[in-house]
């Protein structure tokens, strides 16, 4: 053979090689070159057999007759961008009139074989331009997040999306949110990566884990509130909607409301006062909600309807006080009692893990995307971690959060304990620590960024 040959066998086994080993590694190196090619040369032929194309105008047909041409060909979306990215690629197409979003959407499946991609989803960015993001290979199986994300103190990177864009949890967005999943589904880890993520912003964490606090009293060094069990879970709910209603007379006494100040400089929430006077945001995570509805005695009734009930209030009242609900829970509906649907009306982020049932699914989309609740129940046993996630405008897709180990989420919060904020009104719930390990003094409830 010739040095030719050998050379080419070599790229040819490598490319193979890393194709089964390391997908990520094949589609930067060898599958981008590839699938660039396929979609130039293939895509008017693969626009016209999905039916993606328009008839030529009137004035062209006319203009071919007046000067004796071939009738022109029909035509198909124009690329407007074609962007390689390090999962796949980014195409996005401007429609001709007469075309609809929706047939492109239809067509995402054909799409995705005529170019030998492994997925490809469509989003409207304007009137008549649609983005693609197709992807090269299975992003999900491995999870790899990107070293740079954008991250605030209420937006931060906790899962990947299954077209290789980053799934951002951001609270100025949707407030509150509801997680749930069976046992062994990965709710856990993708809570654990959440207080990592938040753990390294200037926020206030709440926490409320009625398993004794197994999940959560591990990662106490950067929490400036814990509740182990019901009783405490009551007690500090109560001091927080307390703490709520200070923060909206701190908003009234800031809301400058002169007719020399411009509307839109007039304060509704914590994010229109001045840095030197805004209250730390506070993010409040629920364990497992169903051990706070629960009850078997009537004492227990009547503070499972308290709990209840100061859980609504927050829910309703408290994003303009900068208090964020993440609620988690294996089922979260009506069967918990009353008040539980009002509640999860509030919660405007879902993830749903794998779940036993279909109701379970449906108590997390059945109310704002039903195609949802299909995709939550085919998630397999063997893909921890894998979800879906939607929110009340009925858009969703799936998402993985990268495994994150419990002493990952421990050092990562020891490391950060010094910006824990010092909140008065929560003092006697602040978690006990070991005097074996000092804990660095906790900072006072400094100024957000917005």
């Amino acid at each position: 053979m010739t040095r030719f040959t050998v050379a080419l066998l070599l790229v040819v086994v490598t490319a193979l090689v890393l194709r089964w080993r390391r997908p990520a590694w094949y589609w930067l190196s060898f599958g981008v070159a590839l699938a660039v090619l396929r979609v130039v040369f293939r895509y008017s032929s693969v626009m016209d057999a999905c039916g993606l194309t328009v008839p030529p105008s009137r004035w062209r047909l006319a203009l071919a007759r007046i000067a004796n041409r071939p009738v022109p060909n029909s035509r198909t979306p124009r690329i407007l961008r074609l962007r390689p990215t390090r999962t796949g690629l980014v195409l996005r197409l401007g429609l001709r009139p007469g075309q609809d979003t929706f047939d492109v959407a239809a067509s995402c499946d054909r799409l995705r074989h005529s170019f030998g991609m492994y997925g490809v989803t469509s989003r409207e960015l304007r009137s008549g331009v649609v983005e693609l993001r197709m992807t090269g290979y299975d992003v999900l199986k491995r999870v790899q997040m990107p070293v740079k994300a954008d991250r605030s103190p209420t937006r931060v990177p906790v899962a990947l999306r299954e077209d290789g864009a980053v799934h951002y949890r951001d609270y100025r967005t949707a407030p509150h949110g509801l997680t749930i999943g069976a046992t062994k589904s990965g709710k856990s880890v993708y809570q654990r990566n959440l207080v990592a993520e938040l753990a390294a912003q200037p926020v206030a964490l709440v926490g409320i884990d009625c398993k004794q606090g197994v999940e959560l009293f591990p990662l106490a060094r950067r929490f400036s509130a814990l509740a182990d069990n019901a009783d405490d879970a009551a007690e500090l709910l109560d001091a927080l909607v307390s703490y709520m209603e200070g923060v909206y007379q701190l908003i009234r006494a800031e809301q400058r409301i002169t007719a020399d100040v411009p509307d839109a400089e007039i304060a509704a929430d914590i994010w229109d006062l001045p840095e030197h006077v805004r209250p730390v945001p506070i993010v409040v995570l629920v364990d497992e909600v169903a051990e706070l509805a629960l009850y078997s005695t009537r004492e227990e009734e009547k503070r499972r309807d308290r709990i209840i009930t100061l859980l609504a209030r927050l829910a309703q009242l408290g994003r303009a006080a900068g208090i964020y609900l993440e609620i988690c829970g294996q089922r979260f509906g009506s069967e918990l009692g009353k008040g539980i649907t009002m509640l999860r009306a509030q919660l405007t982020g879902r993830t749903a893990h794998r779940v036993n049932d279909e109701p379970s699914a449906n108590m997390a989309f059945g109310d704002i995307a039903p195609d949802a609740v299909l995709a939550t129940i085919q998630i397999s046993p063997g893909t921890p971690g894998v979800a879906v996630a939607g929110d009340s405008s009925g858009g969703w897709g799936r998402i993985r959060t990268p495994h994150t180990s419990l002493r990952q989420a421990v050092n990562v919060c020891n490391r950060h304990a010094d910006l824990t904020p010092n909140l008065p009104e929560l003092a006697s719930f602040r978690p006990v620590l070991s005097p074996l390990t000092p804990v660095p003094a906790a900072v006072d409830a400094a100024p957000a960024a917005a």
